[in-house]
């Protein structure tokens, strides 16, 4: 993913794609555990997002100005 896009993402949003980022490169290291080299490229491109990810949410950190306004989410009305 490219960081231009990334930077439009809010802090929440970005969380929660590092936690399935790390799920996936969990699921990936035990392949290349059994041995099963299909993942290789896959793991780096994922390491390498999620390295993007980490240095866009310590910017946010560092400089809270540069982050997005979150994104409003619509509530649902229940009906009685």
């Amino acid at each position: 993913m490219k960081a231009e896009k990334l930077k439009e993402i809010d802090n929440a949003d970005l969380a929660i794609q590092d936690r399935d980022i790390q799920e996936q490169m969990f699921r990936l290291r035990f392949q290349l555990s059994m041995g099963q080299t299909d993942g290789l490229k896959k793991l780096r491109v994922i390491k390498k997002d999620r390295a993007r990810i980490l240095t866009i949410l310590r910017e946010r950190e560092l400089h809270p100005e540069l982050a997005p306004e979150p994104s409003a989410k619509k509530k649902k009305k229940k009906g009685k």
